[in-house]
């Protein structure tokens, strides 16, 4: 699905960027890490990097071109893929969006400039600048200082890490535009604030930080804490703006001329907190450059990974506990959640389904070369295949209609370090045993990565939770909106059952199916069932 890549707002001050170069030309394959573009703010130039993996589909600012933060600047999408509704919309519904976020900008700076900020600027001595919470994505409305990297006190240069900032699509590093010394904290580790609040201020030292405070105002937004946020914008939305770095520091890790290493910032960052020998890593961005899926990914690292685990001593006979932030996808969770479970009537169907067919099934096509399909794998080729044979349950419910689908997105519970994601396999009834295989293998390792795009966990129409391999017999799920239903799978379970009249060993497999009752209904819902059981207990069925 292809993505909308835009002009993003590197600076407190930003209202316009200039594409200084295009690392990518139309065409290209591009990795996540991968240099797009340099964009040159009103403060400094820039690199841009992509995170998502693509084709470099469109590119919608040409070198030395001038537009608005918001803009269009380039799509990925796979080789190939029709862009064209995305550039009508672009052409129209994002210009739009970009040149009122413009008019806005310099309505907002005219006004203030004939009002008191004229006095306010006057009362800040010079060389003092006040860093604000940067707008790192395009749908940032507040951001999650994750960690300082400098302390009050300290000596700042331009181009050093000053913060990582969680946004609501990602964890980026935030740098200094300028040389001076860290005067004052504006938001705690941990804390939240609504972009353009007082992140921190720099200057010379030994300005008085509460004079300079005082002059700002209510322009200085307050922080709140991270566990009291709860209106970020949900975790399914569109490309994260890259992480950014100061073209004079990147020069040295963008070449080996002067035999420095090629790295991005982040990747340093990370290297360093982790204590990670860079020239042990092999970067795999563009022409060897290191990004931070290959910190991550680093081998001997993993250790010193595993040490950083929190542990609680035990006392015999005494009470202890800890509170930890949640951290952003605990909370997206949480929330995504709560909405389902406040806002649909549900209701559960269960039956039992006899997998010995099944299983002779997949032996079988495991038995060919290069072959590999897991259960799961046959479930949700079922599962599609059933949606297709019942539109009702791949449906929607959106408020006053109902929205029948008729393509097929079947959504993949997934369970990670830090909670649950939904990677979606499009088009699943059109695709075979071992594509389906593949893609779930492709995905499933990108979530446990972290390396899933926000594409590729939206627009499901239907999903698979698998507790299976942990032994489940049985269990329910909430239902993972907009979809209408999911479905809990079960163990795979040797009973004695009936068949022919007589008792005889068997396999079988518990499926729960929660249904939205606005969509779907008691009688859709079995007959559902019923199909799905006789694809799964007849795989060949499914050819047909």
């Amino acid at each position: 699905m292809a993505e909308i890549v835009r002009m993003p707002k590197l600076s407190d001050t930003m209202t316009d960027g200039v594409i200084a170069k295009w690392h990518k030309k139309v065409g290209d394959k591009v990795k996540s890490g991968d240099l797009l573009a340099d964009i040159e703010t009103d403060k400094a130039t820039m690199e841009f990097e992509s995170f998502q993996d693509g084709v470099l589909l469109h590119i919608g600012v040409p070198e030395k071109g001038t537009v608005p933060v918001d803009s269009v600047i380039a799509i990925l999408g796979k080789e190939g893929e029709d862009i064209s509704g995305l550039l009508s919309g672009a052409s129209g519904g994002g210009q739009e969006k970009a040149a009122n976020s413009k008019k806005e900008a310099v309505g907002s700076m005219q006004s203030v400039a004939s009002g008191a900020q004229t006095a306010v600027k006057a009362e800040i001595p010079a060389g003092v600048e006040v860093v604000r919470m940067p707008k790192l994505s395009d749908t940032m409305t507040d951001g999650v200082v994750a960690k300082w990297h400098k302390k009050v006190g300290d000596k700042v240069k331009s181009g050093e890490l000053l913060a990582d900032i969680e946004t609501d699509k990602a964890t980026m590093e935030f740098e200094s535009f300028q040389d001076g010394v860290l005067l004052h904290q504006g938001i705690k580790e941990g804390q939240s604030a609504p972009v353009d609040s007082v992140l921190a201020i720099l200057g010379k030292g030994g300005e008085d930080v509460n004079a300079i405070l005082a002059s700002l105002g209510n322009n200085s937004a307050p922080a709140k804490t991270q566990a009291a946020e709860t209106q970020k914008p949900a975790a399914t939305a569109t490309q994260a703006a890259a992480t950014a770095s100061t073209q004079s520091s990147s020069n040295g890790a963008a070449s080996n001329a002067d035999g420095r290493i090629k790295a991005s910032p982040l990747a340093k960052a990370l290297a360093k907190e982790k204590g990670i020998d860079l020239s042990k890593v092999t970067g795999t961005a563009e022409n060897g450059r290191i990004t931070k899926a290959d910190i991550e990914n680093y081998k001997p690292g993993a250790a010193s990974a595993a040490s950083k685990g929190v542990t609680t001593s035990f006392v015999p006979g005494k009470e202890e506990f800890r509170d930890e932030p949640a951290s952003q996808m605990r909370k997206t969770i949480a929330r995504r959640l709560l909405e389902s479970t406040s806002s649909a009537p549900v209701f559960y169907l269960n039956i039992e389904v006899d997998m010995d067919n099944a299983i002779a099934s997949r032996n079988a096509i495991n038995a060919i070369p290069d072959t590999k399909v897991s259960f799961n794998d046959m479930v949700i080729k079922a599962c599609a295949a059933a949606l297709r044979r019942h539109p009702q349950v791949n449906t929607t419910w959106m408020g006053d209609k109902v929205r029948y689908y008729s393509h097929i997105h079947i959504g993949m519970a997934v369970a990670v370090e830090d909670g649950l994601l939904v990677p979606v396999i499009r088009f699943a009834d059109q695709k075979s045993f071992s594509q389906i295989s593949a893609d779930a293998k492709e995905l499933a390792k990108k979530a446990k990565d972290k390396k899933l795009q926000p594409a590729e966990m939206e627009g499901n129409t239907f999903t698979v939770s698998n507790l299976g391999m942990f032994g489940i017999e049985s269990f329910t799920s909430i239902i993972n909106m907009p979809a209408s239903c999911i479905l809990s799978v079960g163990a795979i379970r040797q009973v004695p059952v009936v068949k022919n009249g007589a008792v005889v060993p068997g396999n079988t497999m518990m499926l729960s199916l929660a249904c939205d009752h606005r969509t779907v209904d008691g009688a859709t819902g079995a007959a559902f069932l019923q199909t799905l059981k006789t694809f799964i207990e007849n795989p060949v069925t499914m050819l047909v």
